[in-house]
């Protein structure tokens, strides 16, 4: 928000007023535009929000007045909003909880994890594996009528290009790249899917294949045995994850604690309607 502000006056001379020699709190008041006042308390909240690589090296006296013209500049022109219009109102609103929700869960992402949260962490998403696991690189053809896989897989044998044919045919969204399919696990796919694909040699085209999709033409491009990390070279992405699932869970702890009442009978194209905000 600053950033423009900050590189041109960067290397002015700027002189602080000091404020009176009392006890200060959040509540002090910095300045006053029209009857409206600006607080030591909002200074420092948006001095917490700014990038630091934008005020470093920046005196704390020039940054003061930075901030203090930003604040007298913004607010000036805001209370030319006045009245707040039905869409100002639910704007706010919205920023409003968006940042309350925030603050929430910065707080409970802020805690650092365990090393027991971490080694559950560790254990969940690798299985107390100590044993390489084999990967799967595969494409596929994905077709609704086992005829359809049929004929394709026919096709095949008799020397068409499988990626070609997953180009023109498949109605996955990985056809327009040749069916490919990336490196996976046999537990990251559907059993039937899994299964065929274990059976193959690399090259190897399966024969048609069901699964709740459709009908699958599968080719093994190849394989490889992975073997799982140590906990050391994972910890801080475990770290992340921990985090994250913490959000998560307070997330749905405190909508499972609210009492939440949906209107019924609203239609959605009501959100098109934009002149009940008076537009």
């Amino acid at each position: 928000m600053l950033k423009p502000l900050l590189a041109a006056t960067a290397l002015a001379s700027v002189t602080l007023g000091a404020l009176p020699a009392l006890a200060q709190d959040a509540d002090t008041v910095v300045a006053k535009v029209n009857d409206e006042t600006i607080t030591l308390g909002q200074m420092i909240a948006m001095r917490q929000g700014l990038d630091p690589q934008a005020t470093q090296g920046l005196p704390d006296a020039a940054l003061w007045d930075l901030m203090l013209d930003q604040l007298i500049r913004q607010t000036a022109v805001a209370q030319s909003a006045q009245p707040l219009s039905k869409r100002d109102t639910a704007a706010l609103e919205i920023e409003k909880r968006a940042y309350l929700a925030g603050s929430v869960l910065e707080k409970v992402a802020g805690a650092e994890p365990s090393e027991a949260e971490l080694k559950a962490a560790y254990d969940q998403a690798f299985g107390g594996q100590t044993e390489p696991k084999v990967e799967y690189n595969a494409a596929h053809i994905l077709v609704k009528t086992k005829e359809e896989a049929e004929a394709i897989a026919k096709e095949i044998k008799d020397g068409a290009d499988f990626g070609k044919l997953a180009e023109e045919k498949s109605t996955d969204n990985s056809g327009p790249n040749k069916g490919d399919l990336g490196w996976f696990q046999p537990e990251q796919m559907v059993a039937p899917f899994a299964e065929a694909v274990k059976q193959l040699d690399k090259g190897q085209v399966s024969d048609p294949v069901e699964t709740q999709f459709g009908w699958h033409v599968i080719k093994l491009v190849d394989s490889r045995e992975v073997t799982p990390p140590s906990f050391d070279e994972v910890k801080e992405q475990l770290a992340v994850q921990v985090r994250r699932d913490k959000v998560q869970a307070a997330i749905e702890k405190r909508v499972a604690e609210s009492k939440v009442e949906k209107t019924e009978g609203l239609a959605p194209d009501l959100l098109n309607k934009t002149e009940i905000l008076g537009e």
